[in-house]
């Protein structure tokens, strides 16, 4: 066999070696692209994304879209080609493994924790948006977890309405760990509560429960526990559900919150433009920074967006590429959301607060 033969067959062997091994070779990353944009305003899976009943609403227009970023699997492995691929690529975002799924975290655990996320945002958005409308809504603090083998499993339950610690009114979350912490370990704690079952009703009665703390020495402090994480429940004058399968994280509660204030308000906050956007909120209305702001913009200009409303902590980040057509607006609260869709609406687009790579 000629030498120059011997050599090309040689090669090609190598080469055919070299893209197997990286095909076959697990790498230490997960990859990020640009997910579904959903219509907060419109219906999805064949049902509104916004349900109210109780209450009058009024008929929209244009879109609000919350949008999403695809994520690969806890349990999946990148290798090595797929990797290289994902850095050259523009719609797509190579990270390390455990920058999505930290310290070993399972598919289920990530699941549970996007779902968990996913809750709260809804319930902060439902608040932050009739807060914004001059709504009243009413709070109780509840027994939001209870640990595994615990002090008090078997006798306090998630659900369960908090009225007293020790006879003392509790009016926020940290209240419960003030009050418990003031007990030495192995002394008996009183919660007065509602029972889940019973805090369903308009009359709940309440009862007396005796938890005996026990010694945590977490942060390297013994204090006394019982084991508990206490939450806020909410009480809302009228049903609003949000309706979106397959959706997990606390990214879309400033476009769930304006699309919940555009509904029971008359006339529509867009004026028929295409707005997305996304920003965790709470509460009180303020917006949070996200993760994967590039690669949201991109998903929401590919689907027809013309405005995308920013959180102030993502704009120097999303300014650095921003996709063509697509105007940024940077928010940082719902009350300059709000006043941003009204200035669009209105085509005012000088007054919109933009984004800069600074």
């Amino acid at each position: 066999m000629p030498r120059r033969t011997a050599t090309l067959i040689a090669a090609t062997l190598t080469l055919i070696a070299l893209l197997c091994a990286a095909l076959l070779t697990p790498a230490p990353y997960a990859e990020m692209s640009p997910g579904p944009t959903v219509n907060t305003l419109g219906d999805h899976g064949g049902e509104p994304v916004l349900q109210i009943s109780g209450h009058a609403t009024y008929p929209t227009s244009g879109h609000l879209n919350m949008t999403t970023v695809r994520v690969t699997g806890a349990d999946y492995r990148m290798n090595l080609v797929e990797a290289v691929v994902g850095w050259i690529g523009h719609d797509e975002k190579v990270v390390e493994h455990d920058t999505l799924y930290p310290q070993g975290q399972t598919a289920e655990q990530a699941d549970q924790q996007n779902a968990e996320e996913f809750t709260q945002s809804q319930d902060s958005a439902k608040v932050s948006a009739l807060k914004k409308l001059n709504i009243p809504v009413s709070s109780r603090i509840i027994v939001g977890a209870v640990v595994k083998d615990s002090a008090s499993e078997g006798k306090l339950h998630a659900g369960d309405v908090i009225k007293a610690v020790d006879g003392t009114e509790v009016k926020k979350p940290g209240d419960v760990a003030e009050l418990v912490t003031k007990h030495q370990p192995g002394q008996n704690v009183v919660f007065t509560v509602i029972p889940e079952a019973a805090a369903k009703k308009k009359d709940g009665e309440t009862q007396e429960v005796a938890v005996t703390t026990r010694k945590s020495t977490d942060e390297g402090k013994a204090r006394a526990v019982v084991g508990i994480q206490a939450g806020v429940e909410h009480l809302f004058p009228f049903t609003i559900d949000i309706k979106l399968a397959d959706v997990g994280g606390p990214s879309a509660g400033l476009m769930f919150a304006l699309g919940i204030v555009d509904k029971l308000t008359p006339g529509d906050m867009t004026g028929g433009k295409f707005v997305a956007g996304t920003g965790t909120i709470d509460d009180s209305g303020k917006v949070g920074p996200i993760g994967g702001i590039g690669l949201k913009t991109i998903g929401a200009r590919g689907q027809g967006a013309q405005y995308f409303l920013t959180p102030a902590d993502n704009c120097a980040e999303a300014a650095k590429d921003v996709p063509s057509g697509l105007t940024l607006v940077k928010v940082g609260t719902m009350d300059e959301a709000v006043t941003a869709l009204e200035n669009i609406k209105a085509g005012r687009t000088a007054a919109l607060p933009s984004c800069s790579k600074d």
